[in-house]
């Protein structure tokens, strides 16, 4: 079932996004088999004189095809392009007056160029030459046995036909590179998203990296100096810490390699301690001096230093985000301690709440940016096992708040 579906071929327009125009392509083949069906049927046999029967199986070959065309429109050409010439060849038997069209009547050029049309949408130039080289050919080699002689006029069935497959060749390449640039920035977009997510997690390794480094060496140097501050050591103890100092320096060691292959050319900068809550007043401060009020709420209490370091990048990357969408705007900045029950544990609540800013600005300011905006305090609060909530406001401002744990061992 489903490789039948597939082989079914498609309607000309189906994957247009207005349903008016899927519709379209339907809509003037049922028009041009219903106008061109009894019109060809009278002007064959009141103007040219053929048979009632005659003119009535070349109108049905020459218009019906059209509704075909919608989705094979190739295979409908075929038809009406051999009902076509014999339709002129039928004509060669009667005696028609010179001043009709001949060897292909108007009604004819009409469902032709429409064909033309069609085909111009679905093939390839290729065919589509082929299509008017074919037609040319046989409005030429009628010209030969024209019964009143033939001229320019006589050429308008090719002339036609070529404008029309022209048309519907242009329109096809058009609406195909159209069609390739939006799944290029679809696909881009989501490259582009997913290398700011990789960035962002290896900036967040290269800091960790630091405070892991902090704690493994203390431990070296306690295990190290263990025999020297600690009277009458067991052998078998001085030896344990002496397999943990040279575990830990091991463990450095493999740390700073991998460091190298996270570190690019524009990390000098993160060569710095690294920093935690202390910093955020100076942070907030610097930033109420350049660019706008920000008040600050802080909160004196200890807190790991992964959970510090992702507090002070969150302010700052709300702080940014203030700066770039809402220069002016009045903030505030808040740490606070939440006791969420005895399973949670104690949770460090960051909050920054801009207003709207005084005035729009005219673009986003281009400032040096510091991480990934809200890609990056998600990878951060997913690093220490915190929640993350933000938000519009009512009033046209930005709420973001934080909640990160503790005790990073439950």
């Amino acid at each position: 079932m489903t490789s039948v579906e597939e082989e079914r071929p498609r309607a000309l327009l189906a994957g247009a996004s207005r349903r008016w125009v899927r519709l379209l392509p339907r809509a003037v083949a049922f028009v041009l088999c219903v106008a061109l069906l009894p019109t060809t049927i009278v002007v064959l046999t009141a103007d040219y004189g053929l048979t009632g029967g005659v003119a009535g199986g070349l109108a049905v070959a020459q218009a019906a095809p059209l509704l075909l065309a919608v989705v094979r429109p190739l295979q409908a050409w075929y038809v009406v392009f051999v009902a076509d010439v014999a339709g002129a060849l039928a004509l060669l038997t009667v005696d028609f007056q010179e001043r009709l069209l001949w060897p292909f009547p108007p009604m004819e050029i009409v469902g032709y160029v429409g064909l033309c049309l069609a085909l111009g949408l679905r093939e390839r130039r290729r065919t589509l030459l082929l299509v008017w080289l074919a037609t040319a050919a046989a409005n030429v080699a009628l010209g030969f046995v024209a019964p009143h002689g033939f001229g320019a006029m006589g050429l308008l069935f090719t002339i036609l036909g070529g404008v029309a497959l022209l048309l519907g060749g242009a329109l096809r390449e058009r609406s195909e590179v159209q069609r390739r640039l939006v799944e290029q920035e679809t696909i881009s977009e989501a490259e582009r998203g997913r290398r700011t997510l990789l960035e962002e997690r290896a900036r967040i390794a290269r800091e960790l990296h630091d405070v892991v480094a902090h704690h493994m060496s203390v431990i070296t140097v306690q295990a190290d100096t263990a025999e020297y501050r600690l009277d009458r050591l067991p052998p078998d103890v001085r030896e344990e810490f002496t397999s943990i100092a040279a575990t830990a320096r091991e463990s450095l060691g493999e740390m700073r390699r991998l460091l190298g292959v996270l570190r690019n050319e524009e990390a000098h900068g993160e060569l710095v301690p690294q920093p935690g809550l202390a910093q955020i007043g100076q942070l907030v401060e610097v930033t109420a001096r350049a660019r706008g009020p920000v008040e600050f709420t802080p909160c004196d209490v200890e807190v790991p230093e992964a959970v510090g370091l992702s507090a002070y990048r969150i302010v700052q990357e709300a702080l940014s985000n203030v700066v770039r969408h809402a220069p002016g705007a009045r903030t505030q900045v808040s740490l606070s301690v939440t006791e969420s029950g005895p399973q949670d544990g104690a949770r460090l609540t960051v909050l920054v709440v801009n207003g709207p800013p005084p005035q729009p600005p005219d673009g986003p300011l281009e400032v040096g940016g510091t991480g990934h905006g809200l890609v990056g305090m998600r990878e951060r609060v997913r690093l220490v096992g915190g929640s993350l909530d933000t938000g519009p406001l009512p009033d046209g401002g930005f709420r973001v708040a934080a909640r990160l744990p503790l005790n990073l061992l439950d």
